[in-house]
């Protein structure tokens, strides 16, 4: 794969913003020094946060990869799948059966109900859970995939069920209960936003667009969100951009996102980590504003969602010192704007609070 993103510049010592050549009104941000509260529950130690999203009540869902080093738990606990913390960065419960709820957490939606949708990417199915952990439903057959053979080494189908192929992502219509699900994570498996109803019957599919001389590039959705006015975000990680659907498939606007390595990619691997990786829109109704994580930059861009412009950017690039990033891989806005980031191998959280707006 060959990505490609924006670097920044450095701001104070807790954020990173470069300035647009617009004149624009852009968010500003400042890194919370003392969110989450730490150490976590009873000591609890986390793997790598495969994803995350936000509660009713600005609760935070982590997900826990639950990777770590074995070592380590001679002086700690394993942190339980799903780790849920409160506003003011408190774990108030967690909960979760690894072997149930499937391999390589990847995304979590917590619906109108408070019901939290989950991404296993490893697996052929989503699973839908109460707020306390209890599986409410299944989508898709534990150990079958939507494959020739029904196993993971068979070729994807695409197929017209709720049979899934290493999923990435999902969201829930409010107003209809649609459930919208990215399916194909990495390559291998299918390649398709699959949409069905409230009741988990397959509606409708499509897929990214590709044009001609772009057929040779992965066409994986590995995120989606719906913005209030009723369109599909998708993140083309492969192909350097956002893809903007209506929810009957037709594409409304591509976003590309560009970066410029800092050191010389000359005899090294560079840029294949992914530009648009996972996406959130700002808390206003309008959500003016597109926050995207770049995995190759390792920081957070910030787009205006109307134009497609980026703006500003923020974080300090990639590191283990606050601030800064170790692959981010999960992205929420909670009610007041802050942006809360979850980094799979830095495996840790971190918000930054909103400052407000400034040219």
């Amino acid at each position: 794969m060959k990505l490609f993103f924006i670097a920044g510049s450095l701001l104070l010592s807790t954020i990173s913003f470069a300035q647009s050549q617009s004149a624009s009104v852009v968010p500003r941000f400042e890194l919370d020094l003392f969110w989450p509260q730490v150490p976590m529950h009873e000591n609890w130690l986390t793997g790598g946060l495969g994803g995350m999203c936000m509660g009713q009540r600005d609760e935070v869902y982590l997900l826990n990869r639950q990777n770590v080093v074995e070592a380590d738990l001679d002086a700690a606990i394993l942190a339980p799948p799903v780790i849920v913390l409160n506003k003011q960065g408190e774990v108030i419960n967690g909960w979760g059966d690894p072997d149930l709820i499937g391999g390589r957490l990847h995304d979590c939606h917590v619906d109108s109900a408070g019901d939290v949708w989950i991404v296993a990417a490893a697996t052929g199915y989503i699973q839908k859970y109460s707020a306390d952990g209890e599986l409410l439903m299944q989508l898709g057959e534990s150990g079958r995939y939507d494959s020739s053979d029904g196993t993971r080494e068979g070729t994807p189908l695409n197929s017209d069920r709720a049979s899934f192929f290493l999923p990435a992502a999902i969201d829930v219509d409010t107003s209809t209960g649609e459930i919208f699900v990215a399916d194909g994570e990495v390559p291998g498996g299918n390649t398709r936003i699959a949409v069905l109803n409230r009741n988990g019957e397959f509606l409708r599919q499509w897929r990214l667009t590709r044009q001609a001389g772009e057929e040779d590039i992965f066409a994986g959705p590995h995120c989606l969100r719906l913005s209030n006015d009723g369109l599909v975000y998708v993140c083309d990680r492969s192909g350097n951009r956002i893809q903007v659907f209506n929810q009957q498939g037709q594409i409304e606007q591509i976003i590309n996102a560009q970066f410029d390595p800092l050191t010389s990619p000359l005899g090294r691997d560079s840029g294949n980590r992914g530009n648009a990786v996972v996406l959130a829109f700002s808390a206003d109704p309008e959500q003016r504003y597109l926050y995207l994580i770049n995995q190759n930059s390792v920081r957070i861009e910030v787009y205006d969602r109307s134009s497609g412009e980026v703006l500003t950017n923020f974080g300090s690039g990639p590191g283990r010192y606050r601030g800064q990033f170790e692959l981010p891989h999960g992205i929420g806005v909670d009610s007041e704007g802050n942006v809360i980031i979850a980094e799979q191998e830095g495996r840790r959280v971190q918000k930054f609070n909103i400052l407000g707006l400034a040219p």
